[in-house]
Formats: C-alpha cells, sequence, structure tokens
C-alpha cells in the first residue's frame, strides 16, 4: 500500500456566509455555512465544527471496521455519537475536544472482552484522532442481544 494519499477538496463562496465543498473525486457537493452562534451564521446547513467533528467520529467507524474484520469480529451493528466542545482558549476558539460514544451490540455475551478490545483499538489507531490536538473522551458502550 502507498505510503501517502493525498484527498483534494474545494471550496466557493455562494453568498453571505455560505459556500460549496466539491472534490473531483467525488460526485456529491456539499453546503457549508458559518454556524448559527457566531454573527451571519446559518442554522441547517453543515459547518466547519460539523466536519470536524464528523471526521473524528467517522474514522472511528472506519478503523472499527477493518480491526473488526480482521480479527473476525461478528457484531450486529455500530452505531456512534459525537459532540464536538468549541471554546475560548487564550483569546482564540478551538474544538477542545471530541467525545466519542459508540455503541457496538454483539450476538452474545462471550463476545464482550473482544468487542471491547476492537473498539479501543480502533480508538487507538484512528488516523484523524492521531492527527489533532482536540482531547478524544471514549465512552464504548457494549450490547449483547442474547
Amino acid at each position: 500500500m502507498n505510503l501517502q494519499h493525498l484527498y483534494e477538496v474545494d471550496v466557493n463562496w455562494k453568498a453571505g456566509k455560505l459556500g460549496l465543498l466539491k472534490s473531483t473525486e467525488l460526485t456529491e457537493e456539499i453546503e457549508v455555512a458559518t454556524p448559527p452562534q457566531f454573527p451571519g451564521g446559518m442554522e441547517n446547513i453543515w459547518s466547519p465544527e460539523h466536519f470536524f467533528t464528523a471526521a473524528v467520529n467517522s474514522c472511528l467507524m472506519t478503523t472499527f471496521l477493518a480491526i473488526a474484520e480482521f480479527s473476525k469480529l461478528e457484531f450486529e451493528s455500530f452505531t456512534s455519537k459525537a459532540r464536538g466542545k468549541l471554546e475560548m482558549i487564550e483569546g482564540k476558539y478551538i474544538m477542545s475536544e471530541i467525545t466519542l460514544m459508540p455503541i457496538l451490540t454483539i450476538a452474545n455475551e462471550n463476545l464482550r472482552e473482544k468487542a471491547l478490545r476492537g473498539l479501543q483499538k480502533a480508538e487507538a489507531a484512528c488516523l484523524i484522532s492521531n492527527s489533532i490536538k482536540s482531547t478524544i473522551i471514549f465512552q464504548p458502550e457494549i450490547i449483547a442481544a442474547a
């Protein structure tokens, strides 16, 4: 596998505090705007803060899926909520913290330890989490269906 990969994303301003994200590698375009907590911000449109939080959360999922496949961990469902915390520190806004709350449903209780190890490995190996300075708070939950 190649040790370097490039991902190109373009943003074009549309009007006000609204822009359009696109990539030559992807078919969908996504509107992006200043969040409503700031002057001129827009409701119901993805913001950089949402994307930042989503990048960490989606990386957890994709890393977990790779680890589960490699370790032959069978599971019934995976969902994860993430909460990004934006705060003023030393006169600058930063995304200081991301709380990840994955919920993994397994077929039976005897898979709990293996499932937890898989989730913990995914959190530790997530390349996005490892690339940022925000604190990552990891709160996994495992549900045994039987």
